[in-house]
């Protein structure tokens, strides 16, 4: 988007980009069974950077319960070791040489609920993400008119449809928090 002129489609994409992360970051939650994508949102402390998991191991589901990481590098075990201790996943790993082992425990009542509050938290981070987008468009609105582009008429049109596109964006998310609470309460 550039500051001479205003795209809505553009704005509507982006906030598209907030609800796919949402959708993967759901993904990322646990609902009792073991699976390799439980592990992408961990960011790994290696090399001097940060990156993801699957940069650094392989993440594989053996058996229902079991999620094994085969690191790659043997000084980057420990560092990967950290980051699944550090999430709000709640595993417990159990390092054998280079292979991390994680037991899936079965989810309690209490599990349940602390699982939910990250799918709430995971929620508003994705609202705030499309309010950020909201924000970025309605400044370029301000800009162009300030600059003599758009008169306010037009400004107002815009803007309304800015925050049509974002009243859109919460519902689509909230929906799927809801989907996905269903889930995870479900036993």
């Amino acid at each position: 988007m550039t500051a001479t002129s205003f795209d809505l489609s553009d704005v509507k994409r982006r906030m598209q980009g907030a609800v796919q992360a949402f959708r993967h970051d759901l993904g990322s939650l646990r609902t009792g069974r073991a699976s390799p994508t439980l592990l992408d949102p961990l960011q790994i402390d290696a090399y001097g950077a940060v990156m993801p998991i699957s940069q650094v191991a392989t993440v594989s589901v053996p058996e229902p319960r079991l999620i094994s990481v085969q690191v790659w590098d043997r000084s980057m075990v420990s560092a990967v070791e950290k980051a699944i201790r550090e999430s709000d996943l709640g595993l417990n790993p159990q390092t054998e040489g280079q292979v991390i082992r994680l037991r899936i425990p079965e989810m309690n009542e209490q599990r349940r609920k602390e699982m939910v509050k990250v799918a709430h938290k995971y929620a508003e981070e994705a609202r705030v993400a499309a309010r950020h987008v909201r924000r970025d468009g309605l400044d370029v609105l301000k800009k162009l008119v300030k600059d003599g582009n758009m008169s306010e008429d037009d400004q107002t049109r815009q803007a309304d449809q800015v925050q049509k596109a974002t009243d859109q964006t919460i519902t689509e998310i909230d929906q799927l928090l809801v989907a996905k609470e269903k889930e995870i309460l479900q036993v």
